[in-house]
């Protein structure tokens, strides 16, 4: 037995020209019949960088009874010109999560995966204690469990106000440590009913917060930015 929240996240690989550029993290949401691949935005696109992958590589479970086998599906990212994923913007500017619908139909037979829904969100009057205990699940440094193909938990605090947009931007904080390649990791916290996969959807983690510091004489923060979840609603229209 394991738990359904390690089958709701998949490892990305982002390619150009079929070479693979980087790793990260990504996980299922579903609205109505449709499935998408939810990630952090600067995964598939990120100016300062000059990152432009023209496709992503995901990592699908086919055997609910041999975990080990598993099997690699690509989702190209442009149609010509035109990019085939969905991103945000507010008042404040872009929101750092991406959206790509998934065709049911092209996945591999069997494939084995769990998809959080609207009713994983918190309704607005749902609370969150500051430092509540949260796990970031996705694939750090690109590290899983290599038999298996699971990702890891990591634990995380609430270190801002649950409600507030931090610094007047979509996310909040949390406390914990996080590397390269967990971005576009679901955040989530262990809800109080029972069901096929029991956990709320807090957010999507997508970088570590650096702030000013002295590097000889500072230790990083180890604060991380999450865009808040409800996001979701919204690029899944």
């Amino acid at each position: 037995m394991i738990d359904s929240l390690m089958l709701s996240a998949t490892r990305i690989s982002t390619l150009a020209a079929e070479q693979v550029l980087t790793n990260a993290s990504g996980f299922f949401f579903q609205r109505d019949d449709r499935l998408f691949l939810v990630t952090s935005r600067h995964v598939v696109f990120d100016a300062p960088s000059g990152h432009r992958p023209d496709s992503l590589q995901i990592e699908l479970h086919t055997d609910a009874e041999n975990l080990a086998s598993t099997a690699d599906f690509t989702l190209a990212l442009y149609q010509g010109e035109e990019r085939l994923w969905r991103q945000g913007i507010d008042g404040a500017g872009e929101i750092d999560v991406a959206a790509i619908e998934l065709d049911r139909a092209a996945l591999p037979p069997g494939c084995v995966y769990q998809a959080f829904s609207e009713q994983h969100l918190l309704q607005a009057d749902e609370h969150v204690e500051i430092g509540s205990p949260l796990l970031v699940v996705g694939f750090p440094l690109g590290f899983q469990d290599n038999l298996h193909r699971m990702p890891v938990a990591r634990h995380a605090g609430l270190a801002s106000s649950f409600g507030l947009r931090f610094q007047g931007l979509g996310y909040f904080l949390t406390d914990g440590r996080t590397h390269r390649g967990i971005s576009g990791a679901p955040v989530v916290k262990r809800a109080s009913v029972d069901g096929e996969l029991p956990w709320h959807l807090l957010g999507i983690h997508s970088t570590r917060l650096l702030g000013e510091r002295d590097e000889d004489q500072d230790e990083a923060l180890g604060l991380n930015c999450t865009w808040y979840a409800d996001i979701l609603m919204t690029l899944t229209e």
